[in-house]
C-alpha cells in the first residue's frame, strides 16, 4: 500500500444555462490538487493549503475536504485510519467553476485510492456532497459529480441520487472567462426566484430536454439553440459587470452559445473548434482591461476523464 498520494480534479461548469442544479461538465483546466499522506494517528489533519490567500481553514471540521473525508471513512468503517491534507489551489475561490468541488473530488479519490477500496466512484457523491453543502449551504451534485465522474451528467433526481452520463460532440470547446469580481454562491442562490409562471417553466423543460437531445445526436445547432435560460439568468446576470455585452461579442465572434458558469462570475461560451474558443477569450479578457477587471481565461474540450493520481 502506498504512504502517500497526489491526485487532480477538474473544474466543472454546472447549469450549463438552462439546467439549474441538474446539469453539469468537468473541464481539463482549472483544477485543483491533494497531496494525501496516511498516517500513524487516527483521523484526519491539514498541514497545509496553498493558493486560497488564507481564505481557507484549516481547522478540518471547517474545510470541505476533510469533512467530506471524514463521512466517506465512517461509511466504510475505517476511523482507525489517519489522513495528513495538502490542498493546492490552482484554481479561483468564488469562480463559479467548482473550486470546493474539485477540492473535495480529489480528496476523496486520493481517500480512496490510498486505502485500495474498489468502490465505484459514483458511489463517493454522497460524500462530495457533503462538502458542497458546507460551502453553500446546499448539498447540490451539478459540480460534484462531473468532477468525480468527467465528462456531461445529468442529476435525474437528487432523492433518491440517480446520475446519468451524457454523451457529447468530441468537436466541442468550452471558452471560460473568469472576471476578478466577487459572486459569492450562498449570496447568488438566495436572489433566484422561488415561484415561477407555468409558461415559464415549460419553456425552461423544452430548452433542457433540447439541449439534452442535441448531446445525443451531435447536433451542436441543437445544442446552441436550447441553451437559453429565463429563469436564473436574468437575475444573476446583472452581478456580472457587462455580461450582456460579452455574450454580444461571443455570438458575433462565432459561439454557439453563451451563459453563466454555476453561480458566476465566470462566462462560457462552446464553440466548434479551439481557435474560435481563442479568438472569444482574448476578446472579452479585453474587454474586461478596458473597464478595469482583471480576468484568468481557460480554453478545453469536455474533460471525460474525472480525477487522475499525477504523482
Amino acid at each position: 500500500m502506498k504512504e502517500s498520494i497526489k491526485v487532480f480534479a477538474p473544474a466543472t461548469v454546472a447549469n450549463v444555462v438552462c439546467g439549474f442544479d441538474v446539469l453539469g461538465f468537468a473541464v481539463n483546466e482549472p483544477g485543483d490538487e491533494v497531496i494525501m499522506r496516511l498516517t500513524d494517528k487516527p483521523g484526519i489533519t491539514i498541514s497545509k493549503i496553498t493558493g486560497d490567500n488564507g481564505r481557507l481553514p484549516l481547522d478540518p471540521k471547517k474545510n470541505t475536504v476533510s469533512v467530506s473525508v471524514e463521512h466517506y471513512l465512517k461509511h466504510i468503517g475505517r476511523n482507525d485510519v489517519g489522513f495528513d491534507i495538502e490542498l493546492n489551489k490552482k484554481m479561483p475561490i468564488g469562480s463559479g467553476l467548482g473550486s470546493s468541488s474539485a477540492s473535495t473530488v480529489a480528496g476523496l479519490f486520493a481517500a480512496k485510492t490510498l486505502l485500495e477500496d474498489r468502490t465505484n466512484a459514483s458511489q463517493l457523491l454522497p460524500f462530495a456532497r457533503k462538502g458542497e453543502e458546507m460551502a453553500c449551504g446546499h448539498g447540490h451534485a451539478d459540480n460534484v459529480a462531473p468532477a468525480l465522474l468527467g465528462g456531461f451528467v445529468l442529476i435525474r433526481s437528487y432523492d433518491p441520487l440517480d446520475v446519468i452520463k451524457l454523451p457529447h460532440p468530441k468537436g466541442l470547446y468550452c471558452a471560460i472567462v473568469f472576471p476578478d469580481v466577487d459572486v459569492p454562491t450562498r449570496e447568488a442562490r438566495q436572489i433566484i426566484r422561488n415561484k415561477i409562471q407555468m409558461k415559464d417553466a415549460v419553456t425552461q423543460w423544452g430548452n433542457i430536454a433540447g439541449l439534452v437531445s442535441g448531446l445525443f445526436m451531435n447536433d451542436i445547432d441543437l445544442i446552441g439553440r436550447s441553451m437559453k435560460d429565463i429563469l436564473v439568468e436574468p437575475v444573476r446576470s446583472m452581478l456580472i459587470p457587462d455580461f450582456y455585452k460579452m455574450r454580444e461579442m461571443a455570438m458575433e465572434m462565432g459561439a454557439v452559445s453563451f451563459g453563466i458558469s454555476g453561480s458566476g462570475p465566470s462566462v462560457f461560451s462552446f464553440t466548434r473548434d479551439e481557435e474560435t474558443a481563442k479568438k472569444i477569450t482574448q476578446k472579452l479578457q479585453a474587454h474586461l482591461t478596458s473597464i478595469k477587471i482583471n480576468s484568468n481565461t481557460y480554453v478545453s474540450t469536455i474533460n471525460d476523464a474525472g480525477p487522475r493520481v499525477i504523482d
